[in-house]
């Protein structure tokens, strides 16, 4: 099978090295623009394209794909199937229609459950016990095509979203490998989804960031570990300054100790009331300085046991 991948971030990196690996044939590596970072706005590669130019594979970064904008290119590579990995675009009619094997998507939850564009961070935030991978045949709805393959993977207690990126990352690559090899067989039959019992994971915004204390301790937890190690979750001192939470466990997940928001303790943790039960903070990042230890930030900053956060 010649195979046109379409990814960018560093998700999309799991599968593409797989493919590498496992000697597919790659026609060639689409993702998106090289885009400015860091304090000089340098133009910064995608992780996907570092890796395809290290490996040979030629790369294409169209900045658009619509009104036939990539047939040219397209009808080039003749690929039989375009698998997609966190590309970022929506790809139009001409795209999805060419390939003999349709494109793949490997997208990381259990469809329907969790659709869009933040499906690892939701399900952690949301407190699930357990996500997933699924690959479906792309059609022109959000996540919406007929499902090929999955596969379940457990989220911990104490699971952030770097860990089930990293999880999820290498449970998808695995399963496109299952699914390309059964569409050659032409032995599969795609499922539709029930659209009655899709969820949508919407994109995270900074709202979702903010703590509210007044939600027990397991909310919060959920929260701060969903958002970690990026963009993190984060609160307010009492003298206004920004304090992002890193790391938390849950100290007591019944009862109500205080208002929410109390500082409880300052013993090498920040334990901090919550509507139901308490929580303590291991690891944060104050404003204007580095991810620290909450025990090296009690030693330098005021915050007393009584102070009010939020």
């Amino acid at each position: 099978m010649r195979v046109l991948f379409m990814g960018t971030p560093d998700f999309a990196l799991f599968t593409l090295r797989a493919l590498v690996e496992s000697g597919a044939e790659i026609v060639g590596v689409v993702t998106q623009p090289d885009k400015p970072k860091g304090r000089g706005y340098e133009l910064q590669p995608p992780p996907v394209k570092v890796y395809a130019l290290e490996q040979g594979i030629s790369v294409y970064q169209p900045s658009t794909l619509k009104d036939g904008a990539f047939s040219r290119e397209l009808n080039a590579l003749a690929p039989d199937v375009i698998v997609v990995v966190a590309y970022g675009k929506i790809l139009p009619p001409y795209v999805l229609e060419y390939p003999k094997y349709g494109c793949v998507n490997v997208h990381g939850s259990l469809l329907p459950a969790y659709r869009g564009a933040a499906p690892m961070q939701r399900a952690i935030m949301d407190g699930h016990a357990e996500t997933g991978i699924t690959t479906m045949l792309m059609n022109e709805g959000l996540d919406t095509g007929d499902m090929l393959l999955t596969v379940r993977v457990p989220i911990g207690e104490n699971d952030n979203f770097e860990h089930i990126h990293d999880k999820l990352g290498e449970a998808g690559a695995a399963l496109l490998l299952d699914t390309l090899a059964v569409l050659r067989a032409g032995s599969i039959t795609p499922v539709p989804q029930d659209h009655a019992l899709a969820t949508y994971a919407a994109k995270i915004g900074k709202a979702d960031c903010l703590i509210d204390f007044s939600k027990s301790a397991q909310t919060v937890h959920n929260t701060v570990r969903g958002l970690s190690p990026v963009p993190l979750a984060f609160t307010k001192t009492p003298e206004g300054k920004l304090l992002k939470l890193i790391e938390s466990r849950v100290v007591r997940a019944a009862g109500a100790l205080a208002a929410p928001g109390t500082v409880l303790s300052l013993d090498d943790e920040i334990v901090v009331a919550c509507g139901e039960g308490s929580v303590a903070f291991t690891r944060v990042l104050p404003e204007g300085k580095g991810r620290m230890s909450a025990a090296d930030y009690i030693r330098g900053r005021r915050l007393a046991a009584g102070d009010i956060l939020g």
